[in-house]
């Protein structure tokens, strides 16, 4: 997976698109448009014994460039960077920075398309998506703009629990000074532990507890493995910091209930 990073070097928590699920999205687009005008000019057929050659000849261009450029543009505004098939392959177009798209990128995006799609049929569009990370295509570029996944599979949360041995030692020890940076490892690391390889595992979980050591007052009891100190700490520190937010949040509801109340009422 690609990582996103703006003009300010913000790394972003974003999916890029893979380049078969722009392909997907875009076939599904063109289809739809295809479809579309096929319809209307149907019906511009049907009703041609009452038009001239000029004024059908008009009709028919007004129809091309509605379907292929003003109605992807319309729709990619209005929906801040959605379509029917982006839609349908779980995609959304945003800016480099992550925001969404406006009127300008849209555009930009669908005369662009109607080159790189439409007049090279895809060919344009294929080669510039072959050859750069996150498989944009020449609007993209010149858009500044790129497809991110927004069907993305949800992490099973993996249950923390002190373990039954160390329940006296982590009700008194003292782990208030250790960093958030740590904290966080020592969460990252419980929670992608039965994905690892048991050396790598073993070897992170040790250098990760040697890491805590340092912060935590007393030492764990003797014995204790590296696996049982990190779920004991971050169980610990989690049960403490919910406790610390549930108490503040009552103090503040008691403040506000007192400050609503009249003066001098009973």
């Amino acid at each position: 997976m690609g990582s996103i990073v703006t003009g300010e070097a913000v790394v972003l928590e974003l999916r890029p698109a893979s380049f078969g699920a722009r392909a997907l999205g875009l076939v599904l687009d063109v289809l739809f448009h295809a479809v579309l005008l096929l319809v209307i000019l149907i019906g511009l057929a049907a009703a041609g014994e009452d038009l001239d050659e000029a004024a059908m000849r008009a009709l028919v261009l007004s129809s091309v460039i509605f379907c292929l450029v003003i109605l992807p543009v319309a729709v990619e505004t209005l929906s801040r960077g959605l379509s029917l098939g982006k839609l349908a392959a779980g995609l959304r177009v945003v800016r480099d920075d992550g925001g969404a798209i406006r009127f300008r990128h849209a555009l930009i995006r669908g005369l662009t398309g109607f080159l790189e799609v439409y007049l090279t049929l895809g060919g344009l569009a294929l080669a510039v998506a072959l050859f750069n990370d996150k498989s944009r295509r020449l609007g993209d570029l010149l858009a500044g703009t790129h497809a991110i996944r927004t069907r993305v599979p949800v992490e099973e949360a993996v249950p923390v629990f002190v373990p039954p041995r160390l329940h006296a030692w982590a009700a008194h020890a003292d782990i208030g000074r250790i960093p958030d940076a740590t904290a966080r490892r020592a969460s990252q690391f419980i929670r992608q532990a039965h994905r690892m390889a048991p050396l790598s595992r073993a070897g992170m979980a040790a250098s990760i507890a040697s890491e805590l050591a340092a912060h935590v007052a007393p030492p764990p009891p003797a014995g204790t493995s590296a696996d049982d100190f990190l779920a004991a700490v971050v169980a610990e520190r989690r049960s403490r910091e919910l406790a610390r937010l549930t108490q503040l949040r009552r103090r503040n509801t008691e403040a506000g209930e007192r400050l609503h109340r009249l003066p001098f009422s009973s």
